[in-house]
């Protein structure tokens, strides 16, 4: 397990490097430049060539990336050019609010996704199924953003139960993490019928029925355990997805997150706080990738024995 464990670190060395390449390149090649927004009107070339100095805007790409991937591997995320300020800063401070945000949301996708899930499975092609699947499909096919503005115009306009928008308490978290959350929850719901629904035909479980086990126990405590497989391989892989979507329900719901300061960042060519955000998301998505190799290998004794066999 600890060698397919270092492989897998590894392995995501070289796809750190590809990412953090793409990410400089497109950053750097799309129209806009943050001098533009330092400069006053009427400012001369020489004071433009002064800026461009002073933030190493002036020197060839490749020696660029080589200087902010240097930094990066040391821990420097370097200074923003518009704020004035280390970027670290800025990220510690958009972070802890963007994971409570997206933990939050995988919870509640977890557990109603698997409840919902499992319900389905145990009433197969009856209508608590139709009921739940329809709604599923609804949800899935929802944008976030729009769902967001839809939840803020019933529960925050219309009812005046929770804050429209900003970051002050545990109500002004609710319609978010439903925002998030419920999108999460259909593709869990899918995933854990399939998986029900594929381990109630093992033969293990005509085993079980034959011992005298009753349904409802077969399938909550021995058909579910396998089921869990996929769903928590699904799940990990979702911790760097909710965190790249809370970017837009962020700034719905005008949230002091990565997906705000990002979106700031954009707006204003601010290259070393817009290349740390989308850096962390990129590395959600990994982190997670990896989380989800992890669990599986640990709960699937198939995977663990694939795993020695590979490393023999």
């Amino acid at each position: 397990m600890l060698n397919y464990l270092a492989r897998r670190l590894l392995a995501l060395i070289p796809v750190f490097l590809a990412v953090s390449l793409v990410i400089f390149l497109i950053l750097h090649l799309i129209p806009g430049d943050p001098v533009d927004n330092l400069l006053k009107v009427g400012a001369s070339a020489s004071q433009r060539a002064e800026i461009e100095a002073r933030y190493g805007l002036d020197r060839p790409l490749p020696v660029q990336y080589a200087i902010w991937l240097g930094n990066l591997v040391q821990g420097d995320l370097g200074t923003a050019i518009i704020g004035r300020r280390p970027v670290i800063d800025i990220i510690a401070q958009a972070l802890p609010h963007s994971l409570m945000l997206g933990g939050l949301a995988l919870l509640f996708s977890s557990v109603v996704g698997v409840a919902l899930g499992v319900v389905a499975a145990l009433h197969r092609d009856r209508w608590p199924d139709q009921a739940i699947m329809g709604g599923v499909l609804v949800g899935s096919t929802m944008p976030g953003f729009w769902l967001g503005l839809l939840l803020i115009l019933v529960f925050a306009v219309w009812l005046g139960w929770f804050p429209v928008s900003g970051a002050r308490g545990w109500a002004s978290l609710v319609l978010p993490v439903l925002t998030i959350g419920l999108g999460g929850t259909a593709l869990v719901t899918r995933v854990t019928r399939v998986a029900m629904i594929e381990a109630s035909q093992r033969d293990f479980v005509m085993l079980l029925h034959a011992k005298g086990l009753s349904p409802l126990r077969i399938q909550l405590f021995h058909v579910l355990r396998h089921a869990l497989i996929p769903v928590v391989t699904i799940l990990a892989l979702r911790i760097g997805w909710i965190l790249g979507g809370a970017v837009t329900v962020e700034v719905v719901f005008a949230r002091p997150g990565l997906g705000t300061t990002l979106i700031k960042a954009l707006n204003q060519h601010d290259y070393p706080v817009v290349q740390a955000c989308l850096l962390m998301l990129a590395m959600a998505v990994m982190l997670g990738t990896l989380l989800g190799d992890i669990l599986q290998a640990l709960m699937d004794p198939r995977v663990r024995a694939a795993q020695a066999g590979a490393a023999r």
